[in-house]
């Protein structure tokens, strides 16, 4: 098939390799010129036969907002626009039906496979419609992981399904990656065990917290067994609190990833500001004393 492709950064780019390596035509835009194949998004738009399929893969919000706007005018009645960014799963509902006022669909897809996509694949959640999504399938097929029915899923019919799906995943990995993080700190810190990363290393196999995420952190600890080199500190990519968000609107206790994502807060803090007014409290209820800054 051919198809846009607008981003080209870490993701965007490896993407346009494996869908090239797979056969199909791909004319990527970025707005960096060294990495881009037209100079313009209506460049793009006139390289592709109709029915067009531009698939959007730049940061969520504002840019990803503008470059939907900007294919509305550059596109016609049937052609598919598809959402493969981080977009808030609210945003999709308001970009479909400015799409559908000029006859154009919209897909949202939820992608995840970061700079391992290329080699490996990446899982596809998605929604939209059907016939929408139909005119996406040959690339869906060609990015998901080969040899495998796993790894691209249609999440429903309403714009947001993919997103929505793809926040709840990124939810997931901020508790999974916290549970990690506070074990390894238990083991680093006692004098009873020697050889964390290889305690870590022997969870690989045979046990039920084998994960991918648990052998980039075996990696990491062979390299920097105390992670001396690495500031304690991280940053939050957004849906992680919009997980939480959704979670509060639902009425669903989320009480592991929602502390997962208030530890990233923490980190970013010099000091744990919220413990001064406990350490004035116990001092005036027990006598504790008091460390002074």
């Amino acid at each position: 098939m051919d198809i846009g492709l607008v981003g080209l950064g870490k993701m965007g780019g490896n993407m346009r390799t494996r869908l090239r390596n797979a056969g199909h035509t791909v004319v990527g835009y970025d707005r960096n010129p060294d990495l881009a194949d037209v100079e313009s998004l209506a460049a793009l738009v006139e390289a592709l036969p109709s029915p067009k399929v531009v698939w959007v893969m730049v940061p969520a919000g504002d840019p990803t907002r503008s470059t939907i706007t900007e294919l509305k005018a550059l596109l016609s009645a049937g052609d598919v626009v598809v959402d493969g960014g981080n977009s808030k799963y609210t945003d999709d509902a308001i970009n479909a039906a400015s799409l559908a006022e000029n006859g154009i669909g919209f897909v949202d897809c939820g992608t995840s496979g970061g700079v391992w996509g290329l080699q490996n694949g990446y899982a596809l959640m998605y929604g939209g419609s059907v016939e929408d999504a139909a005119k996406v399938m040959p690339a869906f097929e060609a990015l998901k992981p080969a040899d495998t029915e796993d790894g691209l899923v249609h999440c429903g019919p309403t714009p947001g399904a993919g997103h929505f799906a793809k926040m709840v995943h990124n939810g997931i990995e901020y508790a999974m990656m916290q549970a990690y993080a506070e074990g390894w700190e238990l083991l680093d810190k006692v004098d009873i065990v020697e050889n964390v990363p290889e305690i870590f290393a022997s969870w690989r196999t045979g046990t039920v917290v084998r994960s991918w995420l648990l052998d980039l952190l075996v990696e990491g600890l062979r390299a920097d067994e105390h992670l001396d080199g690495i500031r304690g500190y991280a940053d939050d990519s957004g849906e992680g609190r919009w997980t939480v968000e959704a979670a509060i609107e639902n009425a669903v206790p989320m009480p592991a990833i929602s502390a997962s994502l208030f530890a990233r807060f923490v980190s970013r803090q010099p000091e744990d500001h919220a413990m001064k007014a406990i350490s004035a409290m116990r001092a005036g209820f027990g006598g504790h004393p008091i460390q002074k800054a």
